[in-house]
């Protein structure tokens, strides 16, 4: 069984084809989200039920068409569906069951192919459980973000520690099981946070996902810190990060990315590809894809989107096809903990001023045409000096 951070295994996936399904339905918006989803309250939001309906089938109505546009994957079937949001397990299996048939009538599922949800705490529950198993459903990412329930609050999250516990114990003996945690809300002390990513690694997750609490535009946190409140602290995300990272080894998880760990065999299919330059297609609101060298990205407004289908037209929002795709490449690929082949930017690396400095400094490694990042917490500057190869 290949290692998840093994060259073989991320070049194995670059090859794999995906299918990205975006459902936008959330019980509340948390403050830190710029996702396009949709809560009470929100705009269009009075009649809920009614909307997911009309979503659902103007979803459906895409993967028809897209199955046909350039050819749907070049044939190929899909290695690979992930449910993302949003929550798509506010949905149930009934609906994800429906979602899944209709992709595999049209692009076809590869044996043993990974079809992945992500879910919140306050859904799981045994009859969810059951029903996603009987529909096809093997991976399961439980978003549990903290343990501590006042950082849960800060966050805005509608569970408690204890239901994220209950939900995991629940899926971790049937599933894939993936835990995510964001780390670095304000308040959050260390201790706090090796509590959290304690009581994670104590269920034995096939999984963990680990990422920094960012202030994005727009979002209710980012209107809080402008108007004064505490933002995020750099130095005390970096010592999180270490804490997460030193953990993951202790419990035999491999970080293969930057912000991701698994046991061996558990690696997220669809993330691996897509760092691989992979093609996929997107699904949803919002949702982008990458087919044929293109970059596409679908309407952010479910009114818009549902709109567009329900008139027959795709609801993208505009496409492009990268100035240069080998450079994308690099700026993927360093993500990974195997690194990334420079390729025809081996010569240029060698000369690279910035680029020395890193080996210099224990950064990153160039051995046999490949540049591996040594210091992952340091990969947003090593990806910006790889940018400066490019004229």
């Amino acid at each position: 069984m290949l290692s998840p951070d093994s060259i073989e295994l991320a070049d194995m996936a670059a090859r794999w084809r995906s299918a990205y399904v975006h459902i936008p339905f959330c019980r509340r918006r948390c403050p830190y989200c710029d996702f396009a989803v949709v809560a009470p309250g929100d705009p269009h939001a009075d009649d809920l039920a009614g909307l997911t309906q009309r979503y659902l089938a103007a979803l459906h109505a895409e993967i028809d068409i897209q199955s046909e546009v350039d050819n749907g994957l070049a044939g190929e079937s899909l290695d690979a569906i992930n449910l993302g949001g949003g929550t798509p397990s506010s949905i149930g299996a009934t609906a994800i069951g429906e979602i899944v048939e209709h992709l595999d009538s049209r692009f076809g599922l590869a044996p043993g192919a990974e079809v992945s949800i992500e879910a919140n705490p306050e859904d799981v529950s045994e009859e969810l459980v059951d029903g996603l198993l009987a529909v096809g459903v093997n991976r399961v990412s439980i978003g549990v973000q903290s343990f501590d329930d006042e950082v849960l609050r800060f966050l805005g999250r509608a569970h408690t520690a204890e239901q994220a516990g209950a939900a995991l114990e629940m899926c971790v003996p049937r599933f894939a099981c993936g835990v995510d945690l964001i780390f670095g809300a304000p308040g959050e002390s260390l201790d706090s946070w090796r509590a959290t990513v304690a009581s994670a690694l104590s269920v034995y997750p096939h999984h963990l996902s680990a990422y920094g609490l960012t202030v994005e535009a727009g979002t209710a946190l980012w209107r809080a810190v402008r108007a004064g409140a505490s933002a995020p602290d750099p130095d005390d995300q970096a010592d999180k990060y270490e804490v997460v990272q030193a953990a993951a080894a202790d419990a035999n998880l491999v970080q293969y990315e930057v912000s991701n760990y698994a046991r061996p065999g558990f690696t997220c299919r669809y993330n691996l590809s897509t760092w691989g330059q992979g093609e996929y297609v997107g699904l949803g609101v919002g949702a982008h894809g990458h087919r044929n060298a293109v970059r596409s990205r679908n309407v952010r407004s479910v009114l818009a989107y549902v709109k567009a289908l329900e008139a027959g037209d795709l609801p993208e929002a505009g496409r492009e096809v990268p100035v240069e795709p080998e450079m994308e490449r690099l700026i993927l690929g360093v993500r990974r903990s195997c690194g990334v082949d420079l390729g025809e930017w081996e010569e240029a690396a060698a000369s690279h001023a910035g680029l020395q400095r890193l080996v210099a400094a224990g950064v990153i490694e160039i051995r046999r045409g490949r540049l591996r990042v040594l210091r992952p917490l340091l990969a947003d500057d090593v990806a910006a000096t790889v940018l400066s190869l490019s004229p």
